[in-house]
């Protein structure tokens, strides 16, 4: 096997060298202009209208126009404007980690001319990624950064609300009300209705947070004065911490708030205060309304983040193309200076290029055979267990099914129509066991369909007597964690989930997925009537998860007991 690693990459290297040398040679011909009707008063203008039209596409491009137009030496202000627009606009459509890129980069144009609102919007804008991605340490650094450079009493008291909100995520509940009670005696916050509005309401949300009853008044004040200053994204806001103070106490004034909730944010297209909105009417309202806004949650949250995706891979090309344009460009006069040593150069590169392409022919032969030869034993081991496995799991789960429908199937009147309802049951009944062993054994894909695959393994679940939530799965970069991690949350989470189908007897599973600096944390927890850990077949499950987590260097714990329901903890490093 490390043959098989070291060859692998070797003959990889060398392909790439080949193709990269046969490209140099048919490339060198290529040429490229820049742009010489370049405007900034043009496109400024432009890409300013298609912001506040929210064609944010549009703008992202011709603010990243300006940015690569604009000389470093003399046009620092420009840059920085338009990395900050461009920041703003991946911030809001969800790419927390361009965003952060993108302001990062702002920061190397700073140096003693900049204007202090440039800076402070910087810094902000990276607090708020931190802050979205649960980095709360990096937030409150960023925003005391902000705070320092804040040029007037407003901007202060704002970037202190926004401290005070961290420490409301943080529980840090003492630290957020020495913040946010000084701020609601102050002249710029109180001559400013809709600041008021923001501090009154975090105010009264971290009261409810401490379960002191002066929350409701404060919270119904901010509520009466963003209605009446037509407030909308903060009149969504009111309405879902409304909703999150009655959700478990007053079902009917919790989905009342819900649902305004819901309806508000619509029309602005808030996709997030949607999704909270649908979390809190599936935590208050009957079963068969759950399972309604259930279906809507998981349609509205796959949909988001196909957007999401698209739009960070849009972003990601407009960068990527006005990157290479400009690399070529220079390329161009290089090669206009040098024409003549090229020309040398492509003739030895053409016959290095045989060189390589004789020696990579004669690497992959070599290692087909040793792959051949070297992984045949293990290819009949591997399809060896993996039969026996399958083979015990169709005797164990399938045989006895079968053989009870058949005997009913020959022992009963089946003209009956409630002997027919029992066949097709026992029928069904063995078409799922033959399903889910099919998905227990198939692969798992763990690149960029990682997650959409998780989400729909998770939601075929879902039945008319459970729902399963899944919460904050988005907020892990999968594409940085390991495969084996990634396989190995699959199946246990997977487990969890067929061993809640045996015997836990739930009508509601809720998994929630948190990142700290370190580790990736997993909670699952349903409903039900607990587990019995002291049964034969849950508990060498339960051993199966365990060495799993173990395997990638991580902790599980299991709590249960008699009709308090099921609970799993585990995380691991990232």
């Amino acid at each position: 096997m490390i043959l098989k690693k070291f060859l692998f990459p070797i003959f990889v290297i060398v392909l790439l060298v080949v193709l990269s040398l046969h490209s140099c040679q048919k490339e060198t011909s290529k040429t490229t202009t820049i742009k010489s009707n370049y405007s900034y008063s043009t496109v400024i203008e432009l890409a300013e209208k298609q912001y506040y039209k929210q064609q944010f596409d549009s703008a992202f491009y011709n603010y990243n126009v300006i940015k690569s137009n604009s000389n470093p030496a003399k046009d620092k202000a420009k840059i920085i404007y338009a990395l900050i627009k461009m920041a703003y606009i991946q911030q809001v459509q969800g790419d927390y980690s361009g965003s952060e890129t993108t302001a990062t980069e702002a920061i190397t144009y700073f140096d003693k001319t900049t204007e202090p609102a440039y800076k402070t919007a910087i810094y902000n804008q990276l607090a708020g990624n931190y802050q979205n991605l649960f980095d709360y340490k990096a937030a409150i650094q960023q925003y005391q950064l902000a705070l320092q450079l804040a040029t007037n009493d407003l901007q202060k008291s704002i970037v202190k609300n926004n401290i005070a909100v961290i420490y409301i995520n943080q529980k840090k509940y003492p630290k957020a009300f020495a913040l946010l009670e000084p701020l609601i005696l102050r002249k710029e916050i109180l001559d400013n209705d809709e600041k008021f509005a923001l501090v009154l309401d975090n105010l009264g949300f971290c009261y409810f947070k401490v379960n002191n009853p002066k929350s409701i008044p404060y919270l119904q004040n901010a509520l009466r004065l963003r209605e009446k200053i037509q407030d909308t994204n903060g009149e969504v806001s009111s309405y879902l911490n409304l909703a999150a103070v009655y959700s478990g106490v007053n079902s009917v004034q919790a989905s009342k708030y819900a649902r305004l909730a819901y309806q508000k944010a619509t029309p602005i297209h808030s996709v997030d205060d949607r999704l909270k909105a649908l979390e809190l009417l599936i935590k208050n309202n009957s079963q068969t309304a759950s399972k309604s806004f259930s279906v809507v949650y998981f349609a509205l949250n796959d949909s988001i983040k196909i957007v999401r995706q698209k739009a960070k891979n849009q972003f990601a090309k407009i960068r990527y193309d006005a990157t290479k344009e400009k690399n070529e460009n220079l390329t161009l006069k290089a090669q206009k200076a040098t024409n003549a040593l090229e020309l040398e150069q492509q003739k030895n590169s053409t016959l290095f290029m045989y060189f390589l392409s004789a020696l990579a022919f004669l690497l992959l032969l070599f290692v087909y055979y040793f792959w051949k030869t070297k992984n045949k034993k293990d290819q009949i081991k591997t399809a060896y267990c993996t039969e026996t496995r399958i083979s015990k799991k169709l005797h164990d789960e399938l045989a006895n099914d079968v053989f009870h429908t058949m005997a009913f199937a020959e022992t009963q009147d089946l003209s009956t129509a409630e002997n027919k309802e029992l066949l097709l049951q026992n029928l069904e009944t063995i078409y799922s066991r033959t399903r889910n062993i099919s998905k227990e054994n198939s692969s798992i894909e763990t690149g960029i369909h990682f997650l959409p695959n998780l989400t729909e393994m998770l939601s075929s679940f879902n039945s008319h007597q459970v729902n399963v939530i899944l919460k904050d799965s988005d907020t892990i970069a999968w594409e940085t964690v390991e495969s084996n991690k990634k396989i190995t949350v699959y199946r246990v989470l997977q487990e969890l989930l067929v061993n809640m189908k045996k015997h836990s007897k739930c009508s509601l599973v809720i998994i929630s997925f948190e990142k700290n600096e370190k580790n990736i944390d997993i909670e699952f927890k349903d409903n039900g009537v607990g587990a019995d850990l002291g049964s034969m077949n849950m508990k060498n499950g339960l051993q199966n998860m365990e060495n799993r987590i173990l395997a990638i260097e991580g902790t599980i714990t299991f709590e249960t007991a008699s009709n308090k329901g099921f609970k799993v903890y585990f995380n691991f490093p990232k």
